[in-house]
């Protein structure tokens, strides 16, 4: 029974870290987030072993990605400068596109892990299966896949001393290369959601 539990554990936990990509902040110590009111954007680029494939170089990916980013500093009071004027911040961010390798489980056993019952004396009982049919008895092992896997790095420069002020960080796969601007639009949404400025 034990080794049932801790078997349903770890299968449990690489599951759950299977799906959640967590977001890595850094910040320069003693900064007043507050103080920044405007921005404006560097350029931008892609890295990867096969940065020169057209489909992840695109004006429409920027302008998503941009479009995200610039909603989500608006609803912080963080606008975009207009015309010549000196912004607060600069910002600009950072894609990387690389094949990397992840642990997945295997698909159960087809027939082995849905329940059913039978008819004694006019009744349907239904069988507790339960303990038959939970790992280990019938775990199909796992197997290592390659996937694409992009990371988003965004990164805020105070205009003034040209210091890196905050970046934030996150990987996950690039499921459809062709839609590369809304994946990494919703990771910039992901990352600003632990900017240390709150909505308004």
């Amino acid at each position: 029974m034990k080794t049932t539990l801790a078997s349903s554990f770890l299968l449990l936990i690489l599951l759950l870290t299977g799906c959640s990509s967590p977001v890595a902040v850094q910040q320069k110590p003693g900064t007043d987030f507050n103080q920044y009111r405007t921005y404006d954007w560097a350029k931008t680029e892609v890295k990867s072993a096969d940065s020169k494939n057209p489909i992840y170089q695109s004006t429409l990916n920027d302008e998503q990605i941009q479009s995200a980013i610039n909603s989500e500093l608006g609803k912080r009071g963080i606008r975009q400068v207009q015309g010549n004027a000196k912004p607060d911040l600069y910002l600009t961010y950072h894609l990387y596109i690389e094949e990397a390798e992840r642990t997945v489980a295997n698909p159960p056993a087809p027939g082995f892990a849905y329940p059913y019952a039978f008819s004694y004396r006019g009744s349907y009982l239904p069988i507790n299966y339960r303990y038959w049919y939970t790992t280990p008895y019938y775990n199909t092992g796992y197997r290592t896949e390659t996937y694409q896997e992009g990371t988003m790095i965004l990164d805020m420069v105070d205009a003034r001393t040209n210091n890196l002020v905050w970046r934030g960080s996150m990987a996950d796969a690039v499921n459809n290369p062709a839609r590369l601007g809304e994946e990494f639009a919703k990771s910039a949404k992901d990352i600003l959601d632990k900017f240390p400025v709150e909505k308004q």
